[in-house]
């Protein structure tokens, strides 16, 4: 069984559809306990990342994603849930993230083009990655942020994008895995690497 995180922020349901598609079982909530229990577990986040912490906080959220990453259940993080792997972020200072990854969260610097970076972009794949078997090198995805990742240890890196410079796609390492754009939203492509999440043994 899959659980999706609810938390009160996030695309939820079309990550839901997505898996359903693909014929998994899915729960979406906001239980602790079913989340700990889970076989797999999907982080999604749309919105600012201190409103992402604080939400996690007050669901409860945080010690059972520390217990789950502990005891190896293949973990997914999308767009939001990726950047609060991480330290902190420029976007809110004050607030901690998950503290799962060393590094923190940086807004975009790409003066000549639009920020939030928005819509297909291609991938450079930048290391190996369980989700992306089988992906084709170049493949297109859709974004939506203002910031990214930037990991104290950048063998963390499972793929790039370039927007007017290196932006952090894809992070990962064990049972971990992150990506910054929208699978759900990405075509067969992105159905193909949810298949791969779906396809991971712990």
């Amino acid at each position: 069984m899959i659980a999706i995180i609810d938390y009160g922020m996030g695309n939820l349901y079309s990550v839901e559809k997505a898996f359903v598609k693909l014929g998994a079982e899915v729960v979406v909530t906001s239980e602790p306990k079913i989340v700990a229990a889970a076989d797999k577990v999907v982080l999604p986040g749309v919105g600012a990342f201190g409103d992402c912490m604080e939400n996690l906080n007050a669901y409860h959220m945080i010690d059972a994603i520390h217990e789950v990453v502990a005891k190896g259940t293949p973990f997914l993080s999308i767009c939001l849930g990726l950047q609060v792997l991480f330290e902190g972020s420029e976007e809110d200072p004050e607030t901690k993230g998950l503290g799962l990854f060393p590094g923190m969260v940086r807004k975009i610097q790409a003066p000549a083009l639009k920020i939030p970076h928005m819509g297909w972009n291609s991938l450079s794949f930048a290391a190996k990655s369980p989700l992306f078997e089988n992906i084709p090198q170049e493949s297109y995805v859709y974004f939506v942020h203002s910031f990214h990742a930037v990991p104290e240890d950048t063998s963390l890196i499972t793929a790039v994008a370039d927007y007017g410079g290196a932006v952090t796609a894809a992070v990962g390492r064990g049972n971990i895995q992150a990506v910054q754009f929208h699978p759900e939203k990405s075509g067969s492509i992105g159905l193909a690497m949810l298949a791969n999440f779906k396809e991971l043994k712990s």
